[in-house]
């Protein structure tokens, strides 16, 4: 069983001179559902409304084949607002809650779907914004210990506009994490000035013997890159006609921990052979990651591939 903790919301993706289309997205929700889609058993501990938007978000997880624990709560859906670029990019507008009240039991070793799980994905709003992200972060703590943890930081300025503090709320899931993917605008926003390359460096060795295994950099077009223990790797995009960029992080992230359970490299136990992934090994799952990312940018929204979809 994986397990992905975070924000669900809708994305109203707005193109010049059309009306707002609705679109079920949240990062970790996206990550969520490209799991499922690439056959592994997924749950997500997150949170939606009584709503219509709600019932889109709950839709779309059931469509998928995504186990949801928690039920709907009275507060609003969150919504983001896309406002898509000449260029495919998007720049999102956020009216949101983050918390968690139901997520108590989850801090318990006792908690069946968490203590079942051999893989925990979190990041994005869900582990900057507090109530919630505090909420995210014990959990991931509870679950270090038998399972393989996966961060994502996805930063969003326009919701956590202070740097310093996303800087030290980014490390603290960095020093829990094995697996770390960070684009290069995030980690020029996090750490001004330095070369995204020389902070995932860094981010590697956060934790000395106990931090990250391998921490991955993607570069939009130009790519991606990594550094493990064994040394770094990188990889081109696929050539492909770009109808957005909406989830393509996303789709990337569940490709990549999706050839990581692959090569059955995930749980607490099996730590040493992901520390020990060499540089060939890691290239292939980089690429594999690269094709997902170019699959849903040549199509509307966060859509990631099925599994046939995707040819090594």
């Amino acid at each position: 069983m994986l397990t992905v903790i975070g924000e669900a919301l809708v994305d109203e993706v707005v193109r010049a001179g059309q009306n707002p289309v609705p679109h079920v997205g949240g990062s970790p929700l996206n990550v969520a559902v490209g799991l499922a889609r690439l056959g592994h058993p997924v749950q997500f501990l997150g949170r939606y409304g009584h709503d219509a938007y709600g019932e889109l978000v709950a839709e779309h997880l059931r469509s998928n084949s995504v186990m949801v624990p928690l039920a709907a709560d009275e507060m609003p859906t969150s919504v983001a607002r896309a406002n898509l670029q000449s260029d495919g990019s998007a720049r999102y507008e956020f009216s949101l809650d983050w918390e968690l009240p139901q997520l108590h039991s989850p801090l318990e070793s006792s908690f069946a779907p968490l203590a079942a799980s051999t893989l925990l994905h979190t990041g994005s709003i869900a582990a900057m914004l507090d109530p919630g992200a505090e909420q995210v972060l014990a959990t991931v703590t509870a679950a270090h210990p038998r399972a393989t943890i996966s961060y994502d930081p996805n930063c969003r300025p326009s919701i956590i506009a202070d740097a310093t503090y996303a800087r030290a709320q980014a490390e603290k899931f960095v020093r829990l994490a094995d697996v770390v993917k960070a684009s290069d605008e995030d980690l020029s926003w996090l750490y001004p000035g330095v070369d995204p390359q020389d902070s995932a460096r860094r981010w590697l060795g956060l934790a000395g013997a106990s931090g990250p295994a391998l921490v991955v950099v993607t570069m939009g077009g130009s790519g991606a890159w990594a550094v493990c223990a064994a040394g770094e790797v990188s990889c081109k995009v696929p050539p492909v006609a770009v109808v957005d960029t909406v989830g393509a992080g996303d789709s990337f992230m569940a490709a990549l921990l999706s050839a990581i359970v692959d090569r059955e490299l995930d749980g607490a136990q099996r730590r040493p052979q992901l520390r020990a992934i060499g540089t060939q090994e890691l290239s292939r799952v980089l690429a594999h990651a690269a094709q997902a990312a170019a699959v849903t940018v040549s199509r509307a929204g966060a859509n990631p591939p099925s599994r046939a979809e995707l040819q090594d």
